[in-house]
């Protein structure tokens, strides 16, 4: 997914490939209670995005969600809490 990110240019589209990816990743294997993990992921990072924004830390040139971050962002944040909680399981279980 973040290769995509130097490729695609638009924002929508790549957010639109983001959510396909992310549709079809479920669709493939979904363990229980994902969608918290997602969730969480999803409105958690939105929320300390803009507190780094406030603050000054960092600053994005692609500015579709709000004016102030990338539209496909939170999504790419949401899909690697995900990812995260699949690769601590799978090292849990050596």
């Amino acid at each position: 997914m973040i290769r995509l990110i130097s490729v695609i240019k638009n924002d929508y589209l790549l957010t639109g490939f983001f959510i396909l990816i992310i549709f079809f990743a479920f669709r493939q294997e979904y363990h229980e209670k994902e969608y918290i993990f997602f969730w969480f992921g999803f409105f958690g990072m939105i929320v300390s995005e803009f507190f780094f924004l406030q603050q000054g830390v960092e600053e994005f040139l692609r500015d579709s969600l709000f004016g102030v971050m990338p539209l496909w962002l939170p999504f790419l944040w949401a899909y690697s809490f995900v990812v995260i909680k699949r690769a601590v399981i799978i090292i849990l279980k050596k």
